[in-house]
């Protein structure tokens, strides 16, 4: 059935394709703080390992409003590890970091995450899609507030 939700399809196609781009690497992020989870050791351990934990669930509930979104607007969500590697600026690691090193991976992805959806926000403005700005927004606000904190960890 043709959709009418006042957004041309041009419009729909490309803010789905950056929403694609959140959706994986909002995804690969989560995997790598789940992972970073259950692999952290050190001194910091259950502080880390909490605080992952509370990330990590956090990104896990991102992960479908951000995949209906892309529903909604007519085309269909990445089914597996194989397109969220093509759509993500995340990259996964090969190794168990030291702790240290997964905080500053993890400051790192999430600034990943702030950049693609900053980028998304020209086709969403474009399309006047006020739900995908909406959605935009509230995770850029959380990915700038989690980077801050992981930072923060890394000062001396």
């Amino acid at each position: 059935m043709k959709i009418n939700i006042g957004i041309p399809e041009e419009e729909r196609s490309a803010i789905s394709e950056s929403l694609k781009k959140l959706l994986a690497d909002t995804y690969t992020l989560y995997q790598k703080t789940h992972s970073y989870h259950w692999n952290v050791t050190g001194p910091m351990f259950q502080t880390l390992h909490l605080l992952f934990m509370t990330q990590y669930t956090e990104l896990w509930n991102a992960i479908d409003p951000i995949a209906e979104r892309i529903r909604s607007l007519g085309y269909y969500a990445p089914m597996g590890g194989w397109e969220f590697a093509k759509y993500s600026s995340i990259s996964e690691d090969k190794e168990v970091p030291k702790a240290k090193e997964m905080i500053k991976n993890l400051v790192e992805g999430n600034e990943a995450v702030i950049r693609t959806a900053r980028a998304a926000y020209g086709p969403a403005e474009k399309g006047n899609d006020q739900a995908t700005l909406d959605l935009l927004t509230q995770r850029l606000d959380i990915h700038e507030k989690t980077a801050w904190m992981l930072r923060s960890l890394l000062e001396e």
